[in-house]
């Protein structure tokens, strides 16, 4: 166990807070540990009859293109239930409706940098609209591909997205289990 002796924000903006820990390792050595403080967020895992739904746009960090699932948190200062903000996410960057959305767990995300996690949801009976981006998602498409198309995507490392790669192994599981036991709780 660790003990934390004291906690200095290093830097703030409205999405996240870099907190240095003092903290006292079990050994007894006094040490920091440094990591980013944010909040949940959702990632939807749109799903057709023959695939999935994905979304494309330029991530600043890796400064490249990357295809992910559906996923965000709450505009800072507000707030609701992760099935709200899954909902919410699918109709801001695909303008899709989920008639059905199956919560399948919460994953951390980088527990040896972060506290953020993310809340996994297969939303299905999707019905279409209009994206509702914001303005920093200008550049986001989407597009449907087929469940061969996204299995090409990993085996070709163009579907590279941790978050989403974790995603899909929980909804892997979760069909597995689906076809031999009865569905787990579901949010309409």
């Amino acid at each position: 166990m660790i003990e934390t002796l004291g906690s200095t924000a290093v830097y703030a903006n409205p999405w996240m807070t870099v907190l240095e820990d003092r903290v006292l390792h079990a050994s007894g050595h006094e040490g920091i540990y440094g990591y980013v403080d944010k909040p949940d967020f959702a990632l939807i895992i749109p799903r057709s009859a023959t695939g999935f739904w994905l979304v494309e746009e330029f991530r600043y960090p890796v400064q490249a293109r990357r295809w992910a699932f559906p996923q965000g948190s709450w505009p800072s200062g507000t707030s609701g239930d992760e099935a709200d903000l899954a909902r919410a996410e699918l109709v801001e960057e695909t303008g899709l409706q989920a008639e059905r959305l199956h919560w399948l767990g919460r994953l951390d995300t980088a527990h040896g940098m972060t506290n953020q996690g993310m809340h996994v949801f297969v939303a299905e009976e999707l019905s279409g609209g209009t994206p509702r981006r914001e303005v920093t998602e200008a550049d986001m498409r989407h597009e449907h591909v087929t469940d061969e198309q996204l299995t090409e995507m990993i085996n070709q490392g163009r579907f590279v997205d941790s978050a989403s790669l974790a995603a899909y192994l929980l909804y892997l599981h979760w069909r597995g289990n689906r076809r031999t036991t009865s569905e787990g709780p579901e949010h309409d």
